[in-house]
């Protein structure tokens, strides 16, 4: 299971660790090594989860479970689930208490995906994040699309990125002590963060919720991306045109399935987190 698993994560990585090494950027495809913080080898960590029993056959096996949070007893090594909770149980708790009260809300599937819009409302070219990467509609086009639209982002990390001049078009002011009460499953960023919530409760997490919660982050960021003011056809990936009908109705289709994927994976991670005393 451990080689599977290091295997599929190199399927997922090789080509960000190369580009890395080579100085290149995509926008796209390395966005969840840039806006959170881990990186390829944390990710290529197996871990069977909270109460799994590990058989040690081997030097190897021993030497791979002498990390943090594992115990061994004679031939066999599990998670330290004393230790671990002594250690991140706060922020555990934390983790259980969004998870919870995000998979009871109704999906809000308004958004359209606005907040790329509003990152770049009024901004000149030489302060866009992605410069390599040429805007789909003039500037002025551009910010007509916000000017034009009802911005209603509920996620407290995107609004940050929002210019001064699109902040106050938000119809809420979202912040981080108010992310339990804001949070919403149709939301593609907070649909992205699974894979940052799987990452940050660790060794209690099963390897194949963690990729599975990485597999929806890319896919999710795939139509944050084409659905943004970029135009990322040179990269080879479609347009979303959010400002027509049919981009709108194309953009609440994938993002009523992502809500579906991603409320799924919130409660195998509530089990995770369960199973590992934390509720």
């Amino acid at each position: 299971m451990r080689e599977e698993h290091e295997a599929q994560v190199a399927a997922r990585t090789d080509a960000h660790v190369a580009r890395r090494m080579a100085g290149e950027k995509h926008p796209v495809e390395d966005f969840l090594f840039t806006y959170y913080p881990f990186k390829a080898g944390q990710l290529a960590k197996w871990n069977p989860g909270a109460g799994v029993l590990l058989e040690l056959e081997t030097s190897g096996d021993r030497e791979y479970v002498d990390r943090r949070w594992y115990r061994t007893d004679g031939t066999v090594a599990e998670v330290d689930l004393e230790s671990w909770r002594a250690d991140r149980g706060e922020g555990a708790r934390f983790i259980a208490a969004l998870l919870s009260a995000t998979l009871d809300r109704e999906a809000n599937l308004g958004c359209f995906g606005l907040h790329e819009w509003a990152m770049v409302y009024r901004m000149s070219e030489d302060e866009r994040r992605h410069q390599q990467v040429p805007l789909r509609l003039s500037s002025a086009e551009t910010d007509a699309v916000v000017e034009r639209h009802r911005i209603q982002c509920s996620h407290h990390d995107a609004f940050r990125f929002f210019t001064a001049a699109a902040r106050p078009r938000n119809t809420l002011q979202p912040t981080r002590e108010g992310m339990v009460g804001n949070e919403q499953p149709g939301c593609l960023h907070a649909g992205m963060d699974l894979y940052k919530w799987a990452m940050k409760i660790g060794p209690i997490a099963p390897s194949p919720l963690v990729l599975d919660c990485f597999d929806l982050a890319l896919d999710i960021r795939t139509l944050d991306m084409e659905a943004s003011p970029y135009d990322l056809r040179g990269w080879g990936y479609g347009v979303v045109a959010i400002e027509t009908a049919a981009g709108k109705a194309e953009y609440m289709e994938r993002q009523q399935a992502f809500s579906h994927r991603a409320q799924a994976l919130r409660r195998r991670l509530l089990d995770a987190l369960a199973a590992a005393g934390i509720s």
